[in-house]
């Protein structure tokens, strides 16, 4: 079939974007309509660009897992092919991480040399009706579609759709052929898994999220549909039960009976993220309402500080309600990953606020965590509560996954490094949206905005967002160009933030300010070149205390500044790992700040008498340790300075 790609009625085409609803309160902006100039974020996106990718592919080469599909070209495999089950899902990754840059870049010639050939190797896997998979099908292997519980070709292949949807978008018309392979690929499972198909669903939720947009960008309604009858089979008993449960696959009970997210954190927050794509285009209320409240629960009851989801380490999976042990945090960076696509889809059908302060918490304190400082090495697991060093993870070595005591530069089974790669690529698309009366800011980074608002009776609307977030709490807009009728800019005003105030200065001197609440701070006016619109809030320390029904962390605090939580690591107390077992903090004394952004906080080191039997009616020594000043950083940069034991929440000190 002839591949067309199909424009939206936003004004801006196909928008660079990952996700493209056809209807909703809010329209998301591309790589062509907003770009991060400088600051937290710009540098994370420079070493994303600069070195992530390349050491992304400079391991699917040595680990043999881009080869596989020339093995499977050759007609050789399975000798010799290498990876997990789900490795060619890492190829297709790493594909879409590239096409976002280069979108983001305006163009590579280097990078997009890159592209097309590895392009090139998938292609020549695919098989004539469209199969492709290296893991299954041919004669030694499995045959197709043989173990949709733990096989995950359908998996694999949403990838691969999400991979041929940012190559449509960024770089529309290119003739590198992606778009063909991902759609002969998605026309060969409408037949075989359609409703008088195979009457099953794939273990890992994935398939839904890349049917869906693949659906929005060739205007292929079956894609859609496809999509929709696994949601809809999905809870219905249609795969083998395991040691974990059906829950696991979230096979246990149909979504919308669901009342939150449960079993393995990545699986279901793709499922979420798929089925708020098909409820949205369906217009499907009854299904909305029951992802609503699954989000709901989940974040209230689910979601570790830093946004964090997944407490079970045997099946990657969430725990029962408030089971948020710190020291035992799984916490997955794809977890938080899929808990951001999930939630940018909430966003932009509801417009509610608390979506953008979620992905904020995610974006700083997981996504921004898992990458070392140089972006050649990641956490794949993000504990709240290091007990041991561990040891520094060799450059040349693969790690085992769920390591945490050091970033490693890859990993058996390295689904986290593809993913953040491809999040920090397109991450501009997150920051701003338009609807027909403005322009909305959601996230703070410096960044310029070209688009259109006002639909088909409006005009352009150029600005410049200018901070120094999170150091600062002031973002200030620009204006550029805007249309001459009357528009509203709205601004994220975050859930902490409780002394925001809005400042309106005009080019023509005029002068406008007031104290806005959390939520978003809309101002309406005919905007001129030369105006600014500035949202200011104070950003200091803030000591948090758990819900009393986390039993693990009970009588303890954390410690926040802005959108990121910070530790204390054992490098930074006198008595190092010894210490940071016994240490107690001062919740009343002050916490002092320091220009870059460390915070000095008041602890102590509790004294105990070593017993021969650990439970007694005290185990304090003679006499209190006295207090002393330590030095912490935001938790995203743990670890930076080698091993390390730490903590986010530290015991409180008794009287």
């Amino acid at each position: 079939m002839s591949t067309t790609i199909r424009t939206t009625a936003t004004g801006t085409g196909t928008s660079m974007a990952p996700v493209v609803p056809t209807t909703g309160a809010l329209t998301p902006l591309g790589l062509d309509e907003v770009g991060i100039t400088e600051g937290f974020w710009a540098d994370r996106q420079r070493v994303n660009g600069t070195a992530t990718l390349a050491h992304v592919e400079h391991w699917l080469e040595r680990e043999g897992w881009i080869r596989n599909f020339d093995l499977a070209a050759a007609g050789t495999l399975p000798e010799g092919r290498r990876g997990r089950e789900f490795a060619d899902s890492e190829v297709y990754k790493y594909l879409e991480a590239v096409a976002w840059e280069i979108g983001r870049r305006g163009g590579d010639d280097a990078l997009e040399s890159r592209f097309r050939s590895v392009v090139d190797r998938v292609a020549a896997a695919q098989e004539s009706d469209g199969y492709l998979n290296t893991r299954f099908g041919r004669p030694g292997q499995g045959a197709r579609w043989s173990d949709l519980e733990w096989g995950h070709e359908l998996y694999c292949l949403g990838h691969l759709f999400q991979a041929a949807v940012a190559r449509a978008r960024t770089s529309p018309g290119a003739d590198d052929g992606l778009l063909g392979i991902a759609t002969r690929a998605a026309d060969l499972i409408c037949e075989v898994f359609g409703a008088d198909g195979i009457q099953s669903v794939c273990g890992h939720a994935e398939v839904e999220v890349g049917l869906a947009e693949l659906s929005r960008v060739t205007g292929e309604s079956r894609y859609l549909d496809l999509a929709s009858l696994f949601v809809e089979r999905r809870g219905h008993g249609v795969l083998q039960d395991i040691e974990w449960g059906r829950a696991y696959f979230q096979d246990d009970l149909p979504i919308r009976d669901a009342e939150a997210l449960r079993g393995h954190a990545v699986r279901a927050n793709y499922l979420a993220a798929g089925a708020t794509d098909i409820a949205v285009e369906h217009g499907d209320t009854g299904l909305l309402d029951a992802l609503r409240g699954q989000w709901d629960r989940t974040i209230a009851r689910r979601t570790y500080l830093t946004g964090g989801q997944g407490s079970h380490h045997q099946d990657e999976a969430f725990g029962e309600d408030f089971e948020l042990p710190s020291d035992r945090a799984y916490s997955e960076t794809c977890a938080g990953i899929a808990s951001i696509m999930f939630s940018w889809r909430l966003l932009l059908e509801d417009r509610d606020v608390r979506y953008a302060d979620h992905i904020e918490r995610v974006l700083y304190n997981v996504v921004a965590t898992s990458p070392s400082a140089a972006g050649t090495a990641f956490f794949y697991a993000n504990t709240l509560h290091q007990r041991t060093p561990g040891e520094s993870s060799p450059d040349d070595e693969v790690s085992p996954r769920a390591s945490s005591s050091e970033r490693a530069p890859w990993f058996d089974v390295s689904c986290c490094p593809p993913n953040v790669a491809r999040t920090l690529a397109s991450l501009a698309a997150f920051i701003a949206t338009t609807d027909d009366h403005g322009v909305q800011i959601h996230q703070f980074a410096s960044a310029t905005i070209d688009t259109v608002v006002g639909g088909e009776h409006g005009g352009r609307f150029r600005a410049e967002l200018v901070t120094e977030y999170p150091r600062t709490g002031v973002v200030s807009l620009r204006i550029v160009e805007a249309p001459t009728q009357a528009l509203t800019v709205s601004l994220r005003v975050p859930s902490w933030a409780d002394d925001a105030r809005l400042v309106v200065q005009t080019a023509s001197g005029s002068r406008d300010e007031h104290e806005v609440p959390t939520g978003y701070a809309d101002v309406t006016r005919a905007f001129s070149a030369g105006d600014v619109v500035e949202l200011s809030f104070s950003i200091r320390p803030r000591v948090t205390h758990p819900d009393p029904r986390v039993d693990a962390i009970r009588g303890t605090v954390a410690i926040e500044r802005g959108p990121e939580v910070y530790c204390v690591e054992s490098v930074d107390l006198p008595g190092g790992d010894e210490s940071l077992a016994r240490v107690e903090i001062d919740e009343h004394a002050d916490i002092e700040e320091a220009s870059d952004g460390r915070l000095t906080i008041v602890l102590r080191t509790r004294p105990v008498v070593d017993a021969a039997w650990p439970y007694a009616d005290g185990f304090d020594a003679p006499g209190d340790a006295d207090p002393f000043t330590a030095s912490i950083a935001p938790y995203h940069s743990w670890a930076e300075r080698g091993p390390s034991t730490m903590r986010v929440w530290i015991p409180t000190t008794r009287s």
